[in-house]
This record gives structure tokens, C-alpha cells and sequence, in this order.
């Protein structure tokens, strides 16, 4: 396999450029690299990524694991939990909710998990796109009358779905809400199988929903991405676009889609 000398931009100080190469040549590696093998792929001259890396080693951002050979260091996990920590699920949604909007001209929810509800904690919408429907932020819904509620009953286990039909009796809003947990089991079947999640109208008559999840670094599903519209607005040809967007949502937040590792 050729590899080829690491390239990105350029800084105003060579030694921080110098610096980031060798990282970036590190990270190409899943066991430790040789001095020869990293000056080649960093573009450095061997005593040049010698004298660099020793600086390294001595910050804790690179490991020297013997005599001549690297690897990535502790201090960069340590600082990566920092950023993870201060990037929130609403920070990294809010401009592909925006985007996602601008495409649907729709109401585009952001709603997370507490107990028997979910919470809309973010929207992104036009009083300039006409029809929309407007879901007040801090607003609850029960879990099986709403779409991102079904993704997460989704991945529950039967007996905690048995368990959360008894505690909330499946109480419906209309006519069209599901109160029969064996209709609800066959609809959070079907959520599993396509990977997404509705709403007929089951919340609120004359509104319908479609949701896909998003997922943290450790694949856990941490909130659910939503669009609602009158029900005669409401458009399949989305789905696609939804979902694509939910993911990219999630591989913001570190998630590695499963198609996407060799």
C-alpha cells in the first residue's frame, strides 16, 4: 500500500506544522510506527521528526513505546474528552436542522428521552414558510404517541415495553393513537426493521411526524431528529433526507456508522 506525505494547511509557524504532520502521520497507524517509517509519510527530515517527537513524548501527545517507535499519546484522549464534553447534542444539530428546514420548508424538531416522555429541546423553523407545525420547546409527549418516542421504545427490551404499557395504560390523544400494546409491538417492529419512525396523526389529528435517530461516539441513541407537518403536507420523498441527516448529526458527535468501517 503506497501512503502518501501527510498535506493540509499551512500555519504561520513551521514548527506547529511540523508538529501536526507527525500527528497526522501517527494517526494513519493502529500500531506503533518507526522514526524511518513516520519521517517518510510526514515529508520531515528523520532528525528533524526525531528532535519533534522527543518534545512530543515529553508532553504525553506521543508515546515512545521503544527505542525508534511511536504512537499516538494519552494527552490527546484526555483533551478529546474535553471537547466531547462541551459539545452538546444541540450545538451539533442546530445547523443541519436549519439546512434540513430550508429543504422541507417544515417544523424540524430536536427531542430527547426522560422517562415516559420525550422533550422537544430544539426546532428550527420559518414564520416566512408558511403551514408549519410549531412544537414548544420543553414540551412533553408521550413515548407512544409520537415518532422519536418509538425510536426509543424501539431499542428497549419486551419487558420494559410490557412494563412502560402498564405504568402509562397506553392512554391515547384520538382516535388514531395506538392503545393496544400488541399494535404497538408490531409498530416498534417495523421501526426496527426501516431504521426510522412515525406519527399518524396519532399525537394530534391533522399532524404527522417522522423521525430518525441520532447516535453518541459509543453508538447509544441520544435524541431523535423530526419532522412535523399537516398531514397532507407531509412528504415520504424526505425520509432519505431525514435520515441522512440524523447520521451526519451523529458522526458529529463521533458516531462511526457501521458502513463505514473496513
Amino acid at each position: 500500500m503506497k501512503i502518501e506525505p501527510v498535506t493540509g494547511p499551512k500555519t504561520t509557524i513551521q514548527v506547529i506544522e511540523r508538529m501536526t504532520a507527525l500527528l497526522d502521520a501517527l494517526a494513519k497507524y493502529s500500531d506503533p510506527v518507526s522514526l524511518k517509517e513516520l519521517s517518510k509519510v510526514s515529508g520531515l527530515h528523520p532528525s528533524t521528526a526525531h528532535r519533534i517527537l522527543n518534545d512530543l513524548v515529553l508532553t504525553r501527545f506521543v508515546d515512545r513505546i521503544e527505542p525508534g517507535t511511536y504512537r499516538l499519546g494519552m494527552r490527546l484522549l484526555e483533551l478529546g474528552n474535553v471537547v466531547k464534553s462541551r459539545l452538546s447534542v444541540r450545538e451539533a444539530a442546530l445547523d443541519f436542522m436549519r439546512q434540513l428546514h430550508k429543504r422541507t420548508q417544515q417544523t424540524v424538531n430536536l427531542s430527547v428521552r426522560q422517562g415516559d416522555e420525550i422533550v422537544y429541546i430544539d426546532r428550527a423553523y420559518s414564520e416566512r414558510s408558511g403551514m408549519q407545525v410549531v412544537r414548544a420547546i420543553g414540551g412533553r409527549a408521550p413515548l407512544h404517541l409520537t415518532s422519536t418516542g418509538k425510536l426509543f421504545l424501539s431499542i428497549d427490551e419486551p419487558k420494559a415495553i410490557r412494563a412502560y404499557a402498564t405504568r402509562t395504560g397506553l392512554a391515547g390523544h384520538n382516535k388514531n393513537s395506538i392503545t393496544d400494546l400488541a399494535k404497538l409491538e408490531r409498530e416498534l417492529g417495523q421501526v426496527r426493521s426501516t431504521g426510522y419512525a412515525r406519527d399518524n396523526e396519532e399525537l394530534e389529528l391533522g399532524v404527522r411526524c417522522i423521525a430518525a435517530g441520532i447516535h453518541d461516539d459509543s453508538g447509544k441513541l441520544i435524541a431523535g431528529l423530526s419532522i412535523s407537518a399537516p398531514a397532507d403536507r407531509l412528504q415520504d420523498d424526505w425520509l432519505k433526507d431525514l435520515v441522512d441527516t440524523a447520521r451526519q448529526i451523529s458522526v458529529t458527535l463521533g458516531f462511526i456508522p457501521l458502513d463505514s468501517i473496513n
